[in-house]
C-alpha cells in the first residue's frame, strides 16, 4: 500500500494512492507506526474499505508528509561510495550517524527556508525508512525486515557552512526549518521489491545533478537498521535518511549552492516525485 496525508484545511487527513486517485481511511487520524505494523488482514480491510469510496485525483492535492512526526530523525553520512569519494572522504568502517530536528519534516511540494546568512544551501535525495515496530539489539540484519513498515522519498537539505566549518556537530546544518521534505507517499515494503535496486534522482532548474542507485550503498538498509538498533532503541514511526549518492552541489566544481528561487525535482523508484522551491527565510 501506499500512503499519503492530505491537508484540508487545518486537517491532515490519511488516505491510500491507487494509481492516479487518492482514497480517505475511515477511522485513522495519521499515517504513523502503530498503522504501518498492522497485519497484512487489517491493512486489507482498511483499502478495501477506503476504494469503496469516490476518491480524489491525486494531482492538485495539497499534500502533507507522509508520516506523523516522528520521534526522531536518524541519518547515515558517506553512504554511498561515489558520494564519499566526492567530498575526498575515506570509505566508512562503521555507518556515520548523525541526528536531525524531527521538526525539519514538512510536504513534498511545500517551500524550503533558506536560512538567514546561509551560502552553502545543498541538496541530498535520500531513501527515508519508516520504523513500524521497537527495534533494540536486533540479532542480526535479517531481523530488520520485521521492523521495518515502509519505505519513503526523503529530501536531507543541508547547510556546509553550518554543518562542516562552524564547529560542534552535523547535526546544525542538518535541522534548519524545512530541511526535510517527505513524500508524496509512504510505501509498504511490498510495493518495492529489492530496496538495494532502486534509482534516486534530483535535478535543480532543471538540470540533472544526482542520478545513483541505493546498489552503491556502503550499508544496506538491514545493516543500517540493524547497527542502529545497537546504539539507540527505534521506536515505531521513527525515520531513517540513509545517505545521498554523488551530485550534491559539495562536490561538483563551482559548488552551485542552492539560492532564492531555485526549484529541486527529485524521485525514487516506486517512491514518486517531489518538487520544492526555496526562498530566503524572512
Amino acid at each position: 500500500m501506499r500512503f499519503v496525508q492530505r491537508r484540508d484545511g487545518d486537517r491532515v487527513v490519511p488516505g491510500i494512492v491507487d494509481g492516479d486517485r487518492v482514497y480517505d481511511l475511515a477511522g485513522v487520524d495519521q499515517v504513523d507506526g502503530a498503522l504501518l505494523a498492522r497485519s497484512e488482514e487489517q491493512l486489507g480491510e482498511l483499502e478495501a474499505a477506503a476504494l469503496a469510496t469516490e476518491g480524489r485525483d491525486l494531482e492538485g492535492l495539497d499534500l502533507a508528509a507522509p508520516i506523523a512526526r516522528p520521534m526522531k530523525i536518524v541519518c547515515i553520512g558517506l553512504n554511498y561510495r561515489d558520494h564519499a569519494a566526492e567530498t575526498g572522504a575515506a570509505i566508512p568502517e562503521e555507518p556515520v550517524i548523525f541526528m536531525k530536528d524531527p521538526s525539519t519534516i514538512t510536504g513534498p511540494f511545500d517551500v524550503v527556508r533558506i536560512p538567514r546568512n546561509s551560502v552553502k544551501t545543498d541538496w541530498e535525495v535520500e531513501l527515508g525508512v519508516v520504523i513500524a515496530r521497537e527495534a533494540r539489539y536486533l540479532a542480526s540484519p535479517a531481523d530488520a525486515a520485521n521492523v521495518i513498515g515502509g519505505y519513503v522519498l526523503s529530501h536531507d537539505v543541508s547547510e556546509r557552512e553550518f554543518q562542516l566549518e562552524r564547529g560542534g556537530q552535523w547535526d546544525k546544518g542538518k535541522s534548519c526549518e524545512t530541511f526535510n521534505p517527505l513524500g508524496p507517499w509512504v510505501a509498504t515494503p511490498d510495493e518495492l521489491g529489492d530496496v538495494q535496486a532502486l534509482g534516486l534522482r534530483l535535478s535543480v532548474n532543471g538540470v540533472q545533478r544526482q542520478d545513483g542507485t541505493t546498489a552503491d550503498q556502503v550499508f544496506d538498509v538491514n545493516h543500517v537498521v540493524w547497527y542502529l538498533s545497537q546504539f539507540m532503541v527505534l521506536q515505531p514511526g521513527d525515520l531513517i535518511n540513509t545517505g545521498t549518492p554523488a551530485g550534491v552541489a559539495l562536490g561538483i566544481e563551482g559548488t552551485p549552492y542552492l539560492r532564492d528561487g531555485d526549484i529541486v525535482e527529485l524521485s525514487i523508484d516506486g517512491l514518486g516525485t517531489a518538487r520544492q522551491r526555496f526562498e530566503d527565510a524572512s
